[in-house]
């Protein structure tokens, strides 16, 4: 089990490098025990079962999943098309590019906690600060998995985490080993299919506040490990919903495109973001036994060869080709048994449109697809808030995850027998 201890509280700063950064019975089985006094907000929503209504999505707007008619009343706004913010929108390297330079990052004041794992390998979480003196103990909590090299300083990261506070949700940053400034204690970082930080993050958390129940968000990478974790670990995971935006999906297909005209940007972006993370950390690779190509991983020029150089040999995979096929959350995704959110563009350049699981999708009862016709990736400059505000997704997020913690609460409710009105005494 992890150990927590304190420590400083990373800068609020701009984004300034592209990042890659996303009431059946198996639904009330999976909740965890939690107060039987719901939040006011759950009582207003259980008098509202009957208002409930089903809208036709928009054309512009793919929408699929096993979870169709469980999930569709959850959204107000999808029977509105999806319109691209005029220019921006209309080329996805331009919208990938502007949403990461560009996009507002709001100002919150975050405190950190430091868990160490049990290999003594540390990940940072950052809380909003002064939630635990505003917020009561049986408050929703949301977990962030932000992109690769991503942390709680990105634009995408801060817009979701402000928009589920001021909804009365406790949130926190999910930093991986080395990210967000979080410091790195052993000879290793983290993968696309390393779960073992993810399990004791969660596992952390919902000990922390047993008596609320827990939904998790991931951005591309951090969507790819979350869609791991719940396929994986589906028999005992304490989640109550998760979204995932911008997978990759299928990380062969992902890294075959990713080496592919413009995306040779993104490419190199991300190589430099790894460099400076382990050139930062690489005495502790000094004496490393194995297949460690520490100069490769100090130079490299591309995500391929830093994987190939170390992520690849950090986790046992025989090849870089073995670790993108293994890591792959498309396999996994037909074994997920909460309910799930997954968002794509279809001219994401670099979570392509190709290799995303529909037909797995459609099978799993517990699953919603939904694909924008353009959007890029981590961009979505669409809305009311483009082009400088939080994403097109965001809205649509935060209702997916207040209808299931609505509907759990109701649940909850139903199994011990309490009328509406005896909860609300």
């Amino acid at each position: 089990m992890a150990r927590a201890f304190l420590g400083s509280t990373p800068a609020s700063s701009p984004l300034i490098a592209l990042r890659l950064s996303s009431f059946t019975p198996s639904f009330i089985t999976n909740q965890r025990r939690r107060s039987l006094r719901p939040t006011t907000a759950a009582v207003v929503a259980m008098t509202e079962l009957s208002s409930e209504k089903h809208i036709q999505p928009h054309p512009s707007l793919e929408v699929i999943g096993g979870s169709y008619d469980r999930f569709l009343p959850a959204f107000k706004d999808l029977d509105l098309p999806y319109n691209p913010f005029p220019v921006i929108g209309s080329n996805r390297h331009l919208e990938t590019i502007f949403a990461s330079f560009f996009r507002t990052c709001p100002n919150v004041k975050l405190r950190r906690e430091c868990l160490r794992a049990a290999d003594n390998g540390t990940v940072a979480l950052d809380w909003v600060a002064g939630d635990d003196l505003r917020l009561p103990l049986d408050s929703p909590v949301l977990i962030l998995l932000p992109g690769l090299t991503g942390g709680s300083q990105d634009s995408y990261v801060r817009h979701m985490l402000v928009r589920a506070r001021d909804r009365g949700w406790r949130v926190v940053v999910f930093n991986s080993r080395g990210c967000g400034n979080s410091p790195v204690t052993t000879p290793q970082f983290y993968s696309a299919s390393f779960l073992g930080d993810m399990r004791e993050v969660v596992a952390h958390v919902t000990q922390k506040y047993p008596k609320a129940n827990v939904y998790a968000v991931g951005w591309s990478l951090g969507g790819n490990i979350l869609v791991n974790y719940l396929g994986q670990d589906s028999l005992s995971c304490p989640l109550s919903g998760a979204v995932s935006l911008c997978n990759p999906f299928d990380l062969i297909v992902a890294d075959e495109d990713f080496r592919k005209g413009f995306n040779n940007v993104y490419d190199k972006a991300l190589a430099r973001s790894l460099r400076k993370i382990f050139n930062k950390h690489a005495d502790l690779f000094n004496d490393m036994p194995g297949e460690f190509n520490i100069p490769l991983a100090a130079n490299a020029t591309t995500v391929r060869d830093y994987d190939d150089a170390l992520t690849r040999v950090s986790f046992g995979f025989n090849s870089v080709d073995e670790y993108y096929s293994k890591s792959s959350s498309s396999k996994f995704i037909k074994d997920v048994k909460i309910p799930l959110l997954c968002i794509q563009a279809a001219n994401d350049p670099i979570a392509p449109d190709r290799g995303i699981p529909r037909e797995d999708i459609k099978q799993n009862p517990n699953c919603l697809l939904i694909v924008t016709p353009k959007g890029g990736h981590l961009g979505w400059v669409a809305g009311p808030r483009a082009p400088l505000g939080a994403p097109w997704t965001d809205p649509f997020v935060i209702d997916f995850l207040v209808y299931l913690e609505n509907h759990t609460s109701k649940a909850s409710a139903s199994s011990i027998g309490l009328t509406a009105a005896e909860v609300m005494t």
